[in-house]
């Protein structure tokens, strides 16, 4: 590498500069501020971990996302955290192990191999919440509205939220007698919502009543008329489609209490984290952005790898997409820009009230602006004043 290059990042990593930071930081604080006003504990687990501990109820999803190293004390292999939900479930499972609900919730960056969405980070400022220890649809409306108010806190104002169940698709499944090749063909196909292949795939399956149960999946987004036509259409189906439709329906109804509702959207072939979730999924888009910018929903019996199996429901999202998807705004609140010469004790009574203040060093000509300043501070006859920035 030569010197002109010793600057340059590896793709999907960028620094994160004075007026972005700034605007990241407030952002975080915010979100963290809102989620403990709703009861959520904050936890900060390490960056690094076993790599068995870190892939718990997750391999299939995040092992290929996982930077893997070797320990040099152990021997053993270690991965760089790619998602801090495990770590979340094993320190209510392993540490905390109180027999009442747990509401936890972290903000850090994670490391993953590839980036989600071409030209994305591959260090993500992850910042979520989980509750564990309640298995009903009021903990997963909880923790849908607490995504929905994260995001309008972030000031997303044009939010797109879907809600689906895995459970509808897994009973078809097992109805249907899918083979574990052809469950996961189909699986694939019913994300990408490629018609067609999803008709070729299910040409194989034997069942006609099976076929027509999961042909549908491909219709069954909208609103809620959507979840009525689901009713219809799955009328005879297994009784397990019929539990995960009423599940759905309990947490709408739950949800539509808040003072400021969201609009939900279904979508009965939405699988995101398929091998990952056990029960309702739910996901937000922004118009022009193609993938998810938050996502969650119920991920049950996750800490029995950690010796305590509890039910499970949590959200997480990227500070970074959500603070690009924002209008830009002033990165800090302004501040006084002092001269080299002023008492020392006036900057730290000013700084003791919550002012910003930036005191020039001898030979700085720099203006006030420069220092994202809006206001100096000036001795006017014996007196320091504080006055507008010209």
């Amino acid at each position: 590498m030569t010197t002109k290059e010793r600057w340059l990042l590896p793709d999907g990593f960028e620094e994160t500069l004075p007026a972005e930071a700034r605007r990241l930081e407030n952002l975080r604080r915010a979100v963290l501020d809102l989620l403990a006003r709703w009861g959520y504990e904050l936890v900060m687990p390490p960056l690094i971990e076993y790599l068995e501990s870190l892939l718990v109820g997750a391999a299939y999803d995040l092992e290929l996302q996982t930077f893997k190293v070797t320990d040099q004390l152990s021997g053993r292999m270690l991965g760089i955290r790619p998602d801090m939900t495990p770590q979340a479930a094993r320190i209510d499972a392993h540490y905390l192990k109180r027999e009442t609900p747990v509401r936890l919730c972290y903000a850090g960056p994670v490391l993953r191999t590839r980036p989600d969405e071409f030209g994305g980070s591959r260090e993500p400022l992850q910042i979520g919440a989980e509750l564990f220890g309640h298995a009903g649809p009021e903990s997963d409306a909880e923790v849908l509205a607490l995504m929905d108010a994260t995001l309008q806190l972030a000031g997303i104002e044009e939010r797109h939220i879907d809600l689906g169940h895995v459970g509808v698709f897994r009973a078809l499944a097992r109805h249907a007698k899918l083979s574990f090749d052809l469950e996961a063909d189909l699986f694939e196909a019913l994300q990408r919502k490629a018609r067609d292949e999803v008709m070729t795939l299910l040409k194989r399956v034997t069942d006609a009543k099976a076929r027509g149960w999961l042909a549908a999946l491909l219709d069954l987004n909208g609103g809620l008329e959507a979840l009525k036509e689901a009713k219809k259409r799955f009328a005879d189906a297994p009784i397990d489609v019929h539990n995960a439709l009423a599940y759905l329906d309990r947490v709408i109804e739950i949800v539509a209490q808040q003072p400021q509702p969201p609009v939900l959207h279904f979508d009965l072939a939405e699988l995101s984290g398929y091998h990952y979730y056990t029960g309702v999924v739910f996901s937000a888009f922004v118009l022009n952005h193609g993938r998810a910018i938050a996502k969650g929903g119920r991920y049950d019996g996750i800490g029995g790898a950690f010796g305590r199996s509890r039910p499970a429901t949590g959200f997480s999202t990227d500070l970074r997409t959500l603070m690009t998807l924002t209008a830009s705004t002033t990165a800090n609140g302004g501040g006084v820009l002092a001269p080299a010469d002023v008492d020392v004790a006036e900057i730290a009574r000013l700084r003791d009230t919550g002012e910003r203040v930036v005191q020039s060093l001898p030979g700085d000509k720099a203006k006030p602006a420069d220092y994202g300043c809006d206001r100096v501070l000036i001795e006017r006859n014996g007196r320091w004043k504080i006055e507008t920035a010209k």
